[in-house]
């Protein structure tokens, strides 16, 4: 019975997000799906920005690394946070400067079409592994807390979840998105602060009560100080501020919201806002972990990882509604990550690889008949990289995201700071070649790191490596340029 009560809990939320989408997405045009039409409301941008960066990786996986990790997390989040400053006041003023509809054209003026092609094609690959493993990780719980006694499977689930997604993502894009991912941020922000004051009440600890509580256990440890470890402080910090820029700055599905915002100003307020509000919102998920820990240690509860969160909000006994909240703070985190996703790879590979805007022979029809079947293909590609991961799943993701994270956007970032901050001409030939091999090499050199580096272990700092590698490389394979091109500064 409880099962089928979350399942229509579930689909009535659907229902509700159908609805905004019909709303929001009269009158649409293209120009709608991909920026939103310039009017958005910086405020309703920065606070559905949460839930995109949150996502259903750090509702379910933050919380679980605390009993192996303690805090370590924020080290990454305090990095995450002077990176948006790097944001906001270098990279958003080029990108209105332009006027930019993709962020990749910036490439293009500035390296010339193969740079501009390569760093699209980057995007594409982060950014369709990084939504897909988050996307796995929410199915999977579902399917197995939720589902399974009702006997619908993993695929089902999949293939379900998917096609709503596409319905109300399909005509609005952007604009949309932008109210959605307002309402599922609202709606994951009073899970979480229901569950952390619940379990606290349970306990019977007030906020001081639990810090002590959690110390004695050494869940609130965070600022680790050896500089060989994968969790230096230093590490961790440097890793995060240059995850973030890559990941939002250079990254079109957070920029994409940015962007639609009427002008600089206001984006800019758009995203300070959002970095000190995420600040917070990540140290209340490790607070809510430490709290998990701790009421798994009371009752004797063995479920570790990715599974501890979901084990004590639907299987340990807590009241129904303690489990309706963590079922739609879930189903809230999963949905703004994975609709802006496939709406910003839409966007990218119709602009960026189709040049949909250049084709002057089409008309507004055509473009957005062209525009659903993309849409439509990478909703296939998620499916089919969902089904991989369920395959390769170690048990923690949160690692694992950082991991590709470091992987595919360090060329993507060598790419426009090479931009930003040379006058070089690069060699178009070599730039796939580069951002290729870069990779390649940081992934030989992460396999032996203690061997060949005297038992250093590199961490988060795999993005810098990378993207250092990859600019060095461009670097040898440029020359002084022959005119002036724009740098953006």
């Amino acid at each position: 019975m409880s099962s089928a009560i979350l399942l229509s809990i579930v689909l009535a939320y659907f229902a509700l997000l159908l609805g905004i989408a019909f709303y929001t997405s009269r009158h649409s045009n293209n120009e709608s799906f991909f920026i939103g039409n310039r009017n958005s409301k910086w405020w309703v941008v920065a606070f559905g920005m949460i839930g995109t960066s949150l996502s259903g990786m750090t509702f379910i996986s933050v919380p679980g690394t605390v009993g192996n990790a303690g805090f370590d997390y924020f080290q990454v989040v305090i990095g995450y946070w002077l990176g948006y400053f790097a944001v906001a006041f270098i990279l958003l003023p080029i990108y209105y400067k332009m006027q930019l509809t993709s962020i990749y054209t910036y490439l293009e003026r500035r390296l010339g079409m193969t740079s501009y092609k390569t760093g699209a094609l980057f995007f594409i690959l982060s950014r369709t592994l990084g939504a897909t493993l988050r996307l796995y990780l929410v199915i999977k719980v579902l399917e197995k807390f939720v589902l399974e006694d009702m006997g619908i499977s993993f695929e089902v689930t999949a293939i379900v979840i998917l096609a709503l997604i596409l319905l109300y993502t399909y005509r609005g894009g952007v604009k949309t998105i932008v109210w959605t991912d307002t309402l599922q941020t609202t709606f994951m922000i009073l899970a979480l602060l229901v569950c952390v004051i619940y379990i606290m009440h349970t306990l019977g600890l007030d906020f001081g009560g639990t810090w002590a509580a959690m110390q004695k256990k050494g869940y609130t440890q965070m600022i680790r100080t050896d500089p060989m470890a994968g969790n230096f402080f230093l590490k961790q910090v440097l890793g995060g501020a240059f995850i973030t820029i890559a990941m939002t700055g250079l990254d079109q599905e957070m920029m994409q919201k940015n962007i639609s915002v009427s002008n600089l100003k206001d984006s800019k307020k758009n995203m300070i806002t959002f970095c000190f509000t995420l600040l917070a919102a990540n140290f209340i998920f490790l607070l809510l972990g430490g709290l998990l820990h701790l009421y798994a240690n009371a009752k004797g509860i063995t479920a570790v990882g990715d599974d501890l969160f979901p084990t004590i909000a639907v299987k340990s006994g807590l009241p129904f509604f303690i489990t309706v909240c963590f079922l739609i703070g879930l189903v809230s985190a999963l949905f703004p990550s994975a609709d802006g996703a496939l709406t910003a790879l839409t966007s990218s590979f119709c602009i960026d690889i189709l040049g949909i805007k250049r084709r002057e022979d089409w008309d507004e029809k055509k473009k957005a008949r062209m525009r659903l079947m993309v849409h439509n293909a990478f909703a296939l590609i998620f499916l089919a990289c969902v089904f991989f991961f369920r395959e390769v799943d170690n048990g923690s993701l949160i690692q694992t995201l950082l991991v590709v994270a470091g992987y595919t956007y360090g060329p993507l970032l060598a790419l426009f700071v090479f931009g930003i901050f040379t006058k070089r001409e690069v060699n178009s030939n070599s730039v796939p070649v580069v951002c290729v091999a870069a990779p390649i090499l940081c992934y030989i050199l992460k396999q032996h790191d203690k061997e060949w580096l005297g038992g250093y272990t590199i961490g988060t700092e795999l993005l810098i490596i990378n993207a250092a590698l990859t600019f060095l490389l461009l670097f040898l394979f440029s020359k002084k340029e022959s005119q002036p091109r724009l740098t953006g500064l």
